[in-house]
C-alpha cells in the first residue's frame, strides 16, 4: 500500500528536497502554510504529516495542537521539521502531540526510515485499536473490584512467574489499565533500553524523552506527562492528572512500588544471566581440560610402560659394564629406580585428577540445569491476572 504523506511547510526549497527525497517511496500532498494544511488533511486524510516549525501565521505547534483535538485528524503521526536541535524544542513538540522530530538538513535515507517507522506505527495502532477499546473495559471493571495494596500485592506475586521482559512487561501493563492511564516504559536491562507500550506502539520521540531524561530526578513533569526514573526502569505517563491533586498524590505514592519490585525482578534476571553465562563459560575450560588429559592418558600410561621396560633393560647393561664398580651400579640402578617411581607417581596423580574432573563436570552439569530452571521454569500453574483480584 502506497503511503501517504502530507508536507505542510512555507518554504518551497523544502518541499523540493522534500519531493527529491521521497519520490518512488510515497505520494506527496504539498500544503503552503498551516490553514493550508489542515484543509488537506481533513481532505485526504494521509498516513503521515510532515510539518514545519516556523511558519508564516500558525506555527507548528499550533496546527500539531489543532491536528490532536480534531477527531478526524488526532491519531495522524505528525514529524516536525526544524532548524532546531535542542531538547526543550523537542520537548514542546511531544507536548503538541508530535510522534517524532528531525532536524534540518537531512538526508533522504533518514527522513525515509523515521516515515517507514512512524508509518508502521500508525498501522499497528489501528489495527490494536480494538483490542485497546475492549482492555479499557475489563480495566474499569478490574478498578471498581481492587485496591491498590491488593494490586500490589498480586503484581508483586506475578513477577515471580516473569523471567524475560515480554513475560514482566504483560503483567506491568496488566497493573495499569484499571487506573485508564496511557504508560511507556523503558527497560534499562544490560544497560540496553527495551521500551514498550500496551498497545505495542512506540513513537520514536517519546523513546528519545525517555533516554533524555534517565538520569534526571526520580519525578519529571511537563504538560500532563510525567517521567518516573529508577536505575533499572523509567515510565512515561503521557496522562498524568497534575491537575487532581489528592489522585495526583495517590500515584505519587503508589508507583514507587511497583517500580521498585520491578527494578528488584530486572537486577535479578540480570544476575541470573551473568551466572549462567558464567556456569557454562566454566564448564567448557573445564570439559576442554578433561579432554585433553583424557585424550593423553592412553598414550602416557603407554610411555610409562616403555620407560619400565627400558630402565630394566639398562639396569642389564649397567650391571655388565659397572661389575668392577659395586657402589657405582647401586648408585645409578637407585636413581633409575627413584625416576621410575616418580613417573608411576605422577601417573597415579593424573588419573585422580581425572577422576575428579569427572566429579567437577557432573557438578557443573547439574548447576547448568538449576541455572536454566531458574532462568527459564516450566509453569505449573496460571497465574491469577489483575481482573481477579480479591479484596482484603
Amino acid at each position: 500500500m502506497t503511503k501517504l504523506v502530507l508536507a505542510i511547510d512555507d518554504d518551497k526549497y523544502v518541499h523540493h528536497v522534500i519531493e527529491e527525497s521521497l519520490a518512488g517511496f510515497c505520494q506527496l500532498i504539498h500544503a503552503k502554510n498551516g490553514d493550508d494544511g489542515l484543509r488537506q488533511a481533513l481532505k485526504y486524510n494521509p498516513d503521515i504529516i510532515l510539518l514545519d516549525v516556523e511558519m508564516p501565521g500558525k506555527s507548528g505547534y499550533q496546527v500539531c495542537t489543532e491536528l490532536k483535538n480534531n477527531e478526524q485528524t488526532k491519531d495522524i503521526p505528525v514529524m516536525f521539521l526544524s532548524g532546531k536541535s535542542e531538547l526543550p524544542e523537542r520537548v514542546k513538540g511531544y507536548n503538541a502531540g508530535a510522534a517524532d522530530y528531525i532536524v534540518k538538513p537531512f538526508n533522504a535515507e533518514e527522513l525515509m526510515a523515521r516515515i517507514r517507522v512512524l508509518y508502521q506505527y500508525r498501522q499497528h495502532s489501528i489495527k490494536l485499536k480494538n483490542d485497546v477499546e475492549r482492555a479499557q473495559i475489563t480495566a474499569e471493571i478490574a478498578m471498581t473490584d481492587s485496591g491498590d495494596m491488593g494490586r500490589i500485592m498480586r503484581y508483586v506475586g506475578q513477577t515471580y512467574h516473569a523471567h524475560d521482559l515480554q513475560s514482566l512487561s504483560s503483567y506491568f501493563f496488566e497493573f495499569f489499565r484499571p487506573l485508564n492511564l496511557d504508560v511507556v516504559v523503558a527497560f534499562w536491562y544490560q544497560d540496553v533500553g527495551v521500551v514498550c507500550t500496551d498497545d505495542g506502539g512506540v513513537c520514536p520521540l517519546e523513546q528519545e524523552l525517555l533516554e533524555k531524561h534517565r538520569y534526571s530526578n526520580r519525578f519529571v513533569d511537563f504538560s500532563s506527562r510525567t517521567i518516573i526514573n529508577y536505575p533499572k526502569v523509567s515510565i512515561l505517563i503521557k496522562n498524568m492528572p497534575l491537575d487532581d491533586v489528592a489522585l495526583y498524590g495517590r500515584y505519587k505514592d503508589l508507583f514507587p512500588h511497583i517500580l521498585e519490585v520491578t527494578n528488584a525482578k530486572i537486577q535479578d534476571m540480570e544476575v541470573n544471566e551473568k551466572a549462567l553465562a558464567q556456569a557454562h563459560t566454566v564448564g567448557n575450560a573445564f570439559n576442554e581440560l578433561a579432554s585433553q588429559l583424557f585424550g593423553s592418558s592412553e598414550a602416557r600410561e603407554s610411555t610409562v610402560a616403555v620407560l619400565a621396560t627400558q630402565l630394566a633393560e639398562l639396569r642389564i647393561l649397567l650391571q655388565q659394564s659397572c661389575a668392577a664398580d659395586d657402589q657405582a651400579l647401586t648408585s645409578h640402578i637407585a636413581q633409575l629406580e627413584q625416576t621410575q617411581l616418580q613417573l608411576a607417581t605422577l601417573n597415579d596423580d593424573l588419573t585422580f585428577i581425572e577422576h575428579q574432573l569427572n566429579h567437577i563436570i557432573d557438578s557443573r552439569s547439574e548447576l547448568n540445569d538449576s541455572l536454566s530452571k531458574i532462568a527459564s521454569p516450566e509453569h505449573t500453574q496460571d497465574v491469577t491476572s489483575q481482573t481477579d483480584i480479591e479484596l482484603f
